[in-house]
């Protein structure tokens, strides 16, 4: 059947374990596939996949690799702005390829003022100019070996310390000309200077290095700088974290909110609109056509669909509202196409099969919380439970996350009584998303290849032609597509 028979009839609804796609014709490789997806209407990643904005899955560490991996993380707001700031601004400056900004110091400078430096931004290497700011001459530059067996640092000026034999590199210098000189110098920084040796830039040998290393990592439109996604609530007062957040670089806004088609998602989009017409916004969370209407026409740019179908979640138990995933999908999907709107599957997602699925029913991406809370990269320690290693995992429904400020994301923060719409749990380990993530995206690949569709743009024009085919399972079709008939067995997440 096609997806409008499956799906479009309004009477059942589907989950992603509910359906089987039909196989198509094999002609290319699995590597000839493209994952390259939009998740809003400018900001493209090379791979479907999004990390949560949950306080025990996304925080600067994983929005990190998830971007270098192709993908992008969205760093929670379960905390206060300044924390939220500090982590999206470690995205932001991990990668820079030429940083335009680095941090300078003056010759009068102490040391003590560049360890401070080293010690809240994570890196060393600091030029030296005439007045401490970019723009003006370059007299030298504090590398860690400068410093190293310096006992004062709050009595030791850096000029007296300082590197002054340099190698520079002109202005209108590239990327791999740069790579080529500190290749020849075995430098950890190289500056870039005018004619007239005033600093306008710095090339660090660890970001050129992570170039060549995450040739498919998400970069940002200057090029230069990882994508980084954050969430903010719907409240009045989070306005002053959003204008906090834009200035850091940031590329896109969640607006979090379990049920998003409400007066206050609408009068946050509009003040963003009118403040920050560059910023694009990921609205939601909806899963009918009359939400996904409404959020479209006060300005989305790209849409979050699930409600209620997420491991931690119990929104359907508790409130009786929301939607099977894949029907969902498909229905915001639709309409959202009309208006050119991308469409990310949040939540449902428990294996590689669930992300084509996903995207099989007309998501751009797919958004993942309890795929990657048990990665090294998610936040909080391991422990160890029956000899199994775990790592903690809450939904931001739950009691644990409500009464340390998510209760906003579900229109309780009043409330005397706290109705929890999520669980607290734990998740296995999954080792690091530097291994996980390059599997989950040979997987879909695979899996298109079964298909037969080399890329998202040709899958969706199957779908909305009908040329690619659904089948509905019963319940022991699904028994028979799973592991049976095995007294034991292990399973392998990567």
């Amino acid at each position: 059947a096609s997806a409008h028979e499956v799906f479009g009839s309004g009477v059942s609804g589907y989950a992603y374990n509910d359906f089987v796609l039909l196989p198509g014709h094999i002609y290319f490789s699995a590597d000839d596939v493209c994952l390259k997806t939009n998740v809003t209407k400018r900001l493209q990643l090379n791979a479907p996949m999004i990390s949560s904005p949950m306080d025990t899955v996304t925080e600067s560490t994983m929005a990190i690799n998830m971007a270098l991996q192709g993908g992008m993380g969205v760093v929670h707001y379960n905390c206060s702005i300044r924390e939220q700031m500090k982590e999206v601004d470690r995205v932001k400056r991990f990668e820079n390829g030429f940083i335009t900004d680095p941090k300078t110091l003056s010759p009068d400078a102490t040391v003590a003022d560049a360890m401070q430096i080293k010690k809240r931004f994570g890196f060393s290497g600091i030029p030296i100019t005439a007045d401490g700011q970019m723009g003006s001459k370059l007299l030298g530059i504090l590398t860690n070996r400068d410093v190293e067996f310096v006992r004062k640092h709050s009595d030791t000026i850096v000029a007296d310390v300082m590197t002054t034999e340099l190698v520079t590199a002109p202005e209108g210098s590239t990327l791999e000309e740069a790579y080529q000189v500190l290749k020849e110098c075995k430098k950890g920084k190289l500056p870039i200077v005018d004619s007239q040796y005033r600093l306008v830039g710095l090339v660090a040998r660890t970001d050129l290095l992570k170039n060549k290393e995450h040739p498919n990592a998400s970069k940002d439109s200057t090029g230069k700088r990882l994508v980084c996604g954050a969430a903010v609530g719907t409240r009045v007062e989070d306005r002053e974290r959003l204008d906090s957040l834009v200035p850091l670089g940031l590329d896109v806004v969640v607006l979090d909110s379990s049920q998003g088609d409400s007066t206050y998602q609408l009068e946050m989009m509009r003040y963003i609109k009118n403040k920050h017409p560059h910023l694009d916004v990921i609205a939601g969370n909806v899963v009918t056509k009359n939400q996904a209407y409404h959020l479209i026409r006060a300005g989305a740019d790209g849409l979050r669909v699930g409600m209620g179908c997420g491991s931690i979640c119990t929104t359907q138990e508790v409130m009786a509202c929301g939607r099977p995933q894949a029907t969902a999908v498909y229905n915001v999907s639709s309409i959202a196409r009309e208006f050119g709107v991308p469409v990310i599957a949040d939540g449902g997602v428990s294996s590689t099969g669930h992300i084509i699925k996903g995207l099989c029913v007309g998501a751009s991406a797919v958004m993942m919380g309890s795929m990657l809370a048990g990665t090294e990269e998610s936040p909080g320690e391991y422990f160890y439970k029956d000899g199994v290693r775990l790592k903690k995992y809450r939904g931001m429904g739950s009691h644990e996350a409500m009464k340390k400020g998510s209760a906003v994301r579900y229109f309780s923060e009043d409330d005397r009584i706290l109705v929890a719409q999520g669980v607290s749990g734990a998740v296995a380990d999954r080792g690091s998303i530097k291994r996980f993530m390059p599997y989950l995206v040979a997987g879909v690949k695979h899996g298109f290849q079964d298909i037969g569709v080399r890329s998202l743009g040709e899958l969706h024009e199957t779908l909305y032609n009908g040329r690619l085919r659904f089948q509905v399972r019963t319940p022991a079709a699904q028994m028979e597509g799973n592991v049976h008939s095995l007294f034991t067995y292990e399973k392998s997440a990567a």
